[in-house]
């Protein structure tokens, strides 16, 4: 089976066309991602995505995370999708944007190119949902009325089994196609012990179906450092999704402008967000390498 590597700002995936495993109906993704996406056993990412035809689209993605559980967005591997897609011209087309049939939903992705190369994307995060049944988040208490569909921001979250400092979080909660709990810290996020809070926050029974969680930094009001712990991942180097809502959380709490520089440890992602509309994110892409999954 022929597959492609690449990453977008460190956050790196295995692309694959579904023809390529055909006539096997059926074939068991989550089972490949687990082999494929190993740092040592396999070829190592923090995600399969699978290339499928669409009804709807241009093209369709679905996105495995390293454990095997599907993703219901990936704003850094629908990224890395529409590079492959364009490249290799499976929409049937050269133009510099299409539209993909995700999870979440029809996204679409404009392209930069330096003669046949796409060397960055810009694709648009869908609009930012805040109702808990929506994200989804269980609240340990109904919210007033009057709160209702507003954004959950600096919610406090109580983890157990951390030092009293790091016991409860102020978390802003919002989904991208996706869930995320948002913290904004005053000390660098290098500092910040992700490898041991990450699992707790991810895993908490407030999260039913698990949460992406990001950490950040506002540097002053166009940048923002940032870590992520991704659902079904780990931490990674980048999150486009992550970034997203880190830019939404920050934008409703007055601490950024409307357009943002995201910095992780993998790169620098830039997103902009009126206060209202659809998120955008962009950044750079890269092709590593192919190869033939022999196993």
């Amino acid at each position: 089976m022929k597959f492609s590597k690449l990453e977008a700002t460190g956050n790196d995936f295995i692309l694959m066309e579904s023809g390529e495993v055909r006539p096997r109906k059926g074939y068991n993704w989550a089972e490949l991602a687990r082999a494929m996406c190993h740092r040592h056993l396999g070829a190592g990412a923090d995600g399969l995505i699978v290339v499928e035809g669409s009804r709807v689209a241009d093209l369709k993605m679905r996105v495995f995370n390293p454990d095997g559980s599907e993703a219901e967005a990936c704003g850094n591997g629908l990224r890395c999708f529409a590079k492959y897609a364009v490249e290799r011209r499976l929409a049937g087309k050269s133009a510099p944007r299409l539209t993909v049939e995700t999870v979440a939903g029809i996204r679409e992705a404009v392209v930069s190119m330096a003669g046949k190369r796409v060397t960055s994307v810009k694709v648009g995060m869908g609009l930012p949902r805040f109702k808990p049944e929506r994200i989804p988040v269980t609240l340990a208490r109904p919210l007033p009325s009057k709160k209702e569909g507003m954004a959950l921001l600096d919610y406090p979250l109580k983890i157990e089994g951390l030092p009293l400092a790091r016991s409860q979080l102020a978390v802003s909660l919002l989904s991208l196609g996706n869930p995320h709990a948002v913290c904004f810290i005053s000390e660098p996020v290098a500092k910040f012990p992700l490898d041991r809070v990450g699992p707790l926050v991810e895993h908490h029974r407030m999260f039913p179906r698990g949460t992406n969680f990001e950490i950040a930094r506002v540097v002053d009001r166009g940048r923002v450092e940032a870590r992520v712990w991704e659902r079904g991942a780990g931490e990674t180097l980048s999150c486009g999704s992550g970034a997203g809502a880190i830019t939404v959380a920050g934008r409703l709490l007055d601490y950024i402008d409307n357009t943002v520089d995201i910095i992780y440890p993998g790169g620098t992602l830039t997103v902009t967000w009126d206060g209202k509309g659809e998120v955008i994110l962009a950044g750079p892409v890269e092709e590593v390498y192919t190869g033939e999954w022999l196993k």
